[in-house]
């Protein structure tokens, strides 16, 4: 998705939840500072023509890892449930708030860091990027930067969603998502009725 195409949805999340987009632009300019390296080639490879399963981190993911085949993307915290049971996402996709040292270690063994910037996690950003040593994707849902990439999506997950199919995945399957969750607070109930808006953008009806 073209930043023509997604301004018009970010700009509706930014009226939504009160965020501001100077700070969202800061931290972009901060990412393209700290970032080691950009492999949107390698994240490209691993989705051109190829079936993409991306998961989300909700309850239900443990039950159904059965599902997943081709390239893994996991979202953020997935990553630790996948790792556990012996499946090392190909990529994370993630604004480091569930970052732990695994996430390092999958790295190093090849794992696609796609880490995101935004206004309020810049600390995150200081704390976390420089202890990326392997394959490395920066992103925001700003204006995109030389080195720092907008596929389109909000949260962790959707995001990883825009990305497989603008990178050309031939097909992506959805698990681990639970846009029904009323056990979560005002906010993250808020991004997932966005999440759920985005994902039908791509013909995703959750």
């Amino acid at each position: 998705m073209r930043f023509e195409e997604w301004e018009p949805h970010y700009t509706a999340i930014l009226d939504y939840f009160g965020f501001d987009r100077a700070a969202d632009e800061e931290a972009a300019l901060l990412l393209a500072r700290l970032a080691p390296r950009d492999d949107h080639a390698l994240l490209a490879a691993f989705c051109r023509d190829r079936a993409v399963t991306v998961c989300g981190n909700a309850p239900c993911l443990a039950g159904e890892l059965s599902l997943i085949s081709g390239t893994v993307f996991a979202a953020d915290a997935a990553a630790d449930l996948l790792y556990g049971h012996g499946i090392r996402p190909d990529a994370v996709f993630t604004d480091l708030d569930g970052a732990t040292d695994r996430f390092s270690l999958m790295n190093r063994e090849g794992t696609i860091m796609v880490v995101h910037a935004h206004g309020d996690n810049m600390r995150l950003l200081r704390t976390w990027v420089p202890r990326f040593e392997g394959p490395f994707v920066a992103t925001t849902q700003a204006r995109p930067l030389p080195g720092v990439h907008n596929f389109g999506g909000f949260t962790d997950g959707d995001r990883a969603v825009f990305a497989a199919h603008a990178l050309g995945a031939a097909s992506v399957r959805i698990v681990g998502f639970d846009l029904d969750d009323r056990g979560v607070d005002k906010v993250k109930r808020g991004k997932l009725v966005w999440a759920r808006r985005l994902l039908s953008l791509l013909g995703h009806d959750l």
